[in-house]
């Protein structure tokens, strides 16, 4: 389908205007979203790091599709269906504040008609907790050296992660990495070291013993397959439409960059490889750089 930068320069601009688009504003959950089609949302009050799907319904099949959320351009792709269903993942991050998120769609239909709507999310809360801690200044303070290669390797993910791949990879349902392993339940955990804030935890921990296997979370390709300063032996797999998924200290990798992997294939093995005082998965998602739970994943996009 059709993309029109321009219309998401318009959009931005009459967003800030306070101009709506054409078309009602969606007041629920699900809703008319001008003559034709029907916008549904799978929370409009999500909390910060959280993922929303969005289904746009058309009552005949759609020549264009557009869509976009407080400067998120959204990527849609559609399963096989006896309706004509449109879906794409809107990423709330970790640290975006709680408020108004506005979501604003444009369609045109195969008649020529080009309805539009907009509404507006509510961001929630994320109510992460807060962690103090107070340890020796040598495992708080980088050496130059390490923190010169700690920047440079977050630098490289900042651009890895901004890269949108057209091609929807996965296929089906997402599923946990680690099996019979419970998370630690700590995504988006702030922590202070020594009287110093530190990032939001972007991942959910599954401690678990050296060598337990760690597969994919769905089919994409490995883009990343070697050992980082902070999160050791690292996988980082594209599965298409801005969404990656992230697999940290690993004691061991069993795929090489460029190789397109199925969900269940063998990524590596658990361990306690960077920074890190124990043997664990670290497991992160991101969409369209916004920072995610990735059980969300799981959640969401069920087989």
């Amino acid at each position: 389908m059709k993309s029109g930068c321009g219309w998401l320069r318009l959009v931005a601009l009459l967003a800030a205007s306070g101009v709506l688009l054409p078309g009602p504003s969606l007041a629920g959950e699900s809703g008319p979203c001008g003559e034709g089609l029907e916008l549904r949302l799978s929370s409009r009050q999500p909390a910060q790091g959280s993922l929303v799907v969005v289904e746009v319904v058309g009552a005949s099949p759609l020549s264009a599709l557009r869509a976009e959320a407080s400067g998120q351009a959204l990527h849609f792709w559609q399963d096989a269906n006896p309706e004509n269903r449109y879906r794409a993942l809107l990423g709330v991050d970790l640290e975006r504040q709680p408020g108004g998120l506005p979501l604003a769609v444009e369609a045109e239909l195969a008649g020529g008609a080009r309805p539009g709507c907009r509404a507006l999310v509510s961001v929630q809360d994320g109510r992460f907790a807060l962690e103090r801690l107070e340890l020796p200044r040598r495992f708080v303070e980088l050496s130059a050296r390490d923190l010169e290669r700690a920047e440079r390797e977050a630098q490289r993910l900042r651009e890895l992660f901004a890269r949108v791949s057209p091609e929807r990879l996965w296929a089906g349902g997402f599923r946990l990495p680690v099996e019979d392993r419970e998370a630690a339940g700590n995504f988006g955990r702030r922590r202070v070291l020594n009287n110093q804030p530190r990032s939001p935890h972007s991942g959910e921990d599954f401690p678990g013993p050296a060598g337990t296997p760690v597969v994919a979370a769905q089919r994409g390709r490995v883009v990343l397959a070697e050992e980082l300063f902070f999160s050791g032996n690292t996988v980082v797999l594209d599965h298409g439409l801005g969404l990656y998924t992230f697999y940290g200290h690993l004691e061991s990798i069993a795929v090489e960059p460029g190789r397109v992997v199925e969900a269940g294939t063998l990524l590596g093995r658990l361990g306690a490889t960077g920074r890190v005082s124990g043997p664990h998965l670290h497991w992160a998602a991101r969409l369209n750089r916004a920072r995610v739970n990735p059980r969300d994943l799981v959640a969401l996009l069920p087989d």
